[in-house]
């Protein structure tokens, strides 16, 4: 049962943090969080851990804790992954694609084109068409290992998620990507499938502009507990 707290507790606070549900810079609270998920300080302070170790949740002694001001070295780390993982994946494509694997690609498709989708909606599609072409290429199991590296991005995502109200432009991209993969025109399909990874890179330069306080400063500063972060 601790265990099964434990991996609840983590995938539950992982979650806020990366929706920003829980703010870059917010502070958050053993005692307030075990009372809000109904559990003992135990699973949350083992949460809070794992999280430090991702680099999702900063702990200053005698201060307190915090999360993670969304940084931009660690956003450029991941997206240096996601591109050698899934560049290279294209080149494993087969030269028959499963039908099966290319029908639920383009059903995803379909359902981030529907009308008034909403951002994590979106962002859930979004997870699954990156995973569906690992798949295709023989290396979905590969993608437990982007998503665990990549908190940093997903977040830097959201805020230019956020911007793009429906997120039309990464539709698009997708389509670019599927449509080359589908005729066998790899070239384009790297191309395209680049162009889509380093869009992030503009969003993050953008929002950094317009809301510096989300993002990490780098200049060792630490930061004042004002409040605690609690949640319905």
């Amino acid at each position: 049962m601790a265990g099964t707290n434990r991996q609840t507790v983590y995938a539950t606070l992982r979650r806020k943090v990366l929706t920003m549900e829980l703010q870059p810079g917010a502070p958050v609270s053993e005692n307030e969080l075990a009372a809000a998920l109904g559990v003992s300080r135990t699973p949350v302070r083992e949460s809070l851990i794992l999280l430090a170790e991702e680099g999702l949740i900063q702990v200053f002694p005698k201060v307190g804790s915090f999360v993670s001001r969304v940084d931009p070295v660690r956003v450029a780390d991941a997206q240096f992954l996601r591109e050698a993982v899934e560049l290279t994946a294209l080149d494993d494509l087969p030269t028959v694609l499963d039908p099966a694997l290319l029908a639920a690609l383009d059903a995803n498709l379909s359902a981030q084109d529907r009308p008034g989708i909403d951002l994590e909606e979106f962002f859930a599609l979004d997870e699954e068409f990156h995973h569906g072409l690992l798949q295709l290429s023989g290396h979905g199991a590969a993608w437990a290992t982007v998503s665990a590296a990549k908190g940093h991005l997903d977040r830097a995502r959201r805020l230019g998620l956020h911007e793009a109200s429906p997120p039309t432009l990464n539709a698009a991209q997708h389509r670019a990507i599927l449509d080359a993969v589908r005729t066998g025109d790899l070239t384009a399909a790297r191309a395209a499938m680049r162009t889509h990874l380093r869009a992030v890179f503009d969003d993050v330069e953008r929002i950094r502009a317009q809301s510096p306080q989300l993002f990490a400063s780098n200049d060792g500063s630490t930061p004042v507990r004002r409040n605690v972060v609690v949640w319905d």
